[in-house]
């Protein structure tokens, strides 16, 4: 059957389409998306404003018609921190339904961890042991630890790249001192949760997923996403922390300019440099594998679990 995921994050809203069946891995047949960068549009009292609730119900709308057009029998919507954390999601998410009649699903930050941890576990196997996962949108960092399908331990942290470039990072380029300080903030609220996960014992594999750490691995050498999926890519510690202080340097547009790098997400790319280098330092890991699947693809696989096959 064909399915249709429509994910409302921080950054963008992306329409990713399917063929799958139970038992069978999820074949990509279609992708739409929008940078609506929800996160950024928030007024003082944290609520998203009544223009950026029209480009989302316009944005839904151009998705739906896609996903009509591309033959999706059905269709799975959700959204993630951008409107969990906003203070009128309840309103927010009223007006999408009335006005487009999709019922978006709000996950919370552990069902974001949970299900992007199933799909790293089903595209690396059981071989890959004890896996660590790390997940930096553009509101949150997801972390997930464990040995099978759901994960023994999982973190959700307010550390997304675009949350921390609107609140921290406000110049272009940005400020050595604004650096510091979000540096700092960024290591104090891992810190707090690594004990949670070092009483399992150290992982057997570490994997990253997100836009951002394909982003950061490109840059440090790894191939092209046109190179295909099943091509192995990592990124190492010691070329990250080689990366941040280059990346500080630059202003948008010059980050605009480097392989792999596109202009909508160049602006929170340091941010995000800052938090990657700061989980992978702080627990203790050398390189991660990219993964490309992440919390769209966990949520089709969940969905197919839970059909009875034919």
């Amino acid at each position: 059957m064909r399915l249709g995921v429509l994910d409302v994050g921080s950054n963008t809203v992306h329409l990713l389409v399917v063929d799958a069946h139970p038992g069978a891995r999820p074949l990509p047949a279609h992708s739409h998306k929008a940078e609506l960068r929800l996160a950024q549009l928030l007024d003082e009292s944290g609520a998203i404003d009544s223009e950026g609730v029209d480009k989302l119900i316009a944005v839904v709308q151009e998705a739906l018609e896609a996903a009509e057009d591309k033959g999706v029998e059905d269709l799975l919507p959700f959204a993630t921190s951008a409107v969990r954390e906003a203070s009128n999601a309840d309103e927010v998410l009223a007006r999408v339904r009335a006005e487009t009649g999709v019922e978006l699903q709000v996950l919370t930050g552990a069902e974001e961890a949970r299900l992007t941890f199933l799909a790293a576990r089903r595209w690396f196997g059981w071989s890959a042991g004890k896996l660590l996962v790390l997940d930096i949108g553009g509101g949150s960092l997801e972390i997930a630890y464990g040995m099978d399908e759901e994960p023994d331990a999982t973190a959700s942290l307010p550390l997304g790249a675009g949350r921390l470039t609107a609140g921290w990072l406000p110049t272009d380029p940005a400020d050595p001192a604004d650096i510091k300080a979000l540096r700092r903030h960024v290591r104090a609220q891992i810190a707090r949760t690594v004990g949670e996960f070092s009483r399992f014992g150290a992982p057997d594999h570490v994997v990253a997923t997100s836009k951002t750490f394909k982003q950061l691995a490109r840059l440090a050498g790894a191939a092209r996403s046109a190179d295909g999926l099943y091509v192995q890519r990592e990124l190492k510690r010691r070329s990250l922390e080689d990366w941040v202080p280059r990346l500080a340097a630059m202003t948008a547009a010059e980050r605009s300019e480097l392989p792999g790098v596109s202009e909508g997400r160049a602006g929170q790319l340091l941010a995000g440099a800052v938090v990657a280098e700061g989980a992978l330092d702080l627990f203790g890991v050398e390189t991660v594998e990219i993964c490309p699947w992440a919390l769209r693809e966990g949520v089709i696989l969940r969905n197919l679990d839970q059909m009875t096959p034919e």
